[in-house]
């Protein structure tokens, strides 16, 4: 997974006054991005004064946008100073990139690989007779994507998917939904591709026991087990109360 399909908004400073009237007065900088290597670094300089912007600096088009006679006065005055130009034009590197490398070290470039589960479950309708949910769970950033696969050929009907859901703990879940009919000898796999992953992750649905199967058999086992245990314990009692008898002769 890349970056070069995400817009990103990673910094916003904002300095705030208080005028002698009582008004507020504050400034938004932001620098936004959609690659890694920053060739598409924006910086987006909002000047707002009663919670009305009045001017914004882009450095894309390189030139203060004034929005109220004020600012259309200050706009054509910044935008004619040379001396102004060059120092805005200069904090997309200053400033942005130079702070956007340091994002990108220590939050944007730390993943969490997702584990994923592969199970059946109860359709949601009564078009196809069987269900599958593929869920991943844990994993960092939240970017991720989930697709179905059948016989390696990607399936896109009947197909629902839960958005990136936040655990509270930096971490996200998602969960998709397969409904369809089974054909014998079919392959049905679940595809994951995140940032952690070097390659796609692909699990294969195995269909030859079915999951109640597994758990009857799972529950058989245990009390196979169980029914073992009680009978070696019942075994071992009657031993030792029998080797404690006398034996009296009959006439």
């Amino acid at each position: 997974m890349t970056l070069s399909n995400l817009k990103c908004t990673l910094l916003l400073v904002v300095f705030s006054f208080y005028s002698a009237d009582g008004y507020y007065y504050h400034f938004m900088s932001e620098c936004r991005y959609s690659w890694k290597d920053l060739r598409d670094m924006e910086l987006i300089e909002r000047r707002i004064y009663n919670k009305v912007e009045y001017a914004r600096y882009n450095s894309t088009l390189k030139k203060f946008i004034g929005y109220t006679d004020h600012g259309v006065y200050n706009a054509e005055k910044w935008n004619s100073d040379p001396a102004v130009m060059a120092q805005m034009q200069a904090e997309v590197d200053r400033y942005c990139k130079h702070n956007n490398a340091i994002y990108y070290s220590n939050i944007l470039e730390k993943t969490a690989e997702p584990y994923i589960k592969l199970r059946s479950a109860k359709p949601a309708s009564s078009k196809h007779p069987a269900m599958l949910v593929c869920s991943a769970f844990d994993f960092y950033p939240k970017a991720i994507r989930v697709t179905w696969l059948r016989d390696g050929e990607e399936v896109t009907s009947d197909v629902t998917s839960t958005e990136e859901l936040s655990d509270g703990d930096w971490y996200y879940q998602v969960h998709s939904h397969l409904e369809y009919t089974p054909k014998s000898g079919e392959t049905i796999s679940c595809k994951v591709e995140h940032a952690s992953f070097p390659q796609p992750k692909v699990v294969d649905w195995d269909p030859s026991m079915p999951e109640s199967e597994r758990n009857k058999f799972a529950i058989g086992a245990s009390g196979l087990v169980l029914g073992v245990i009680i009978a070696a314990a019942g075994l071992i009692y009657y031993k030792k109360k029998s080797h404690g008898r006398i034996l009296v002769p009959q006439s």
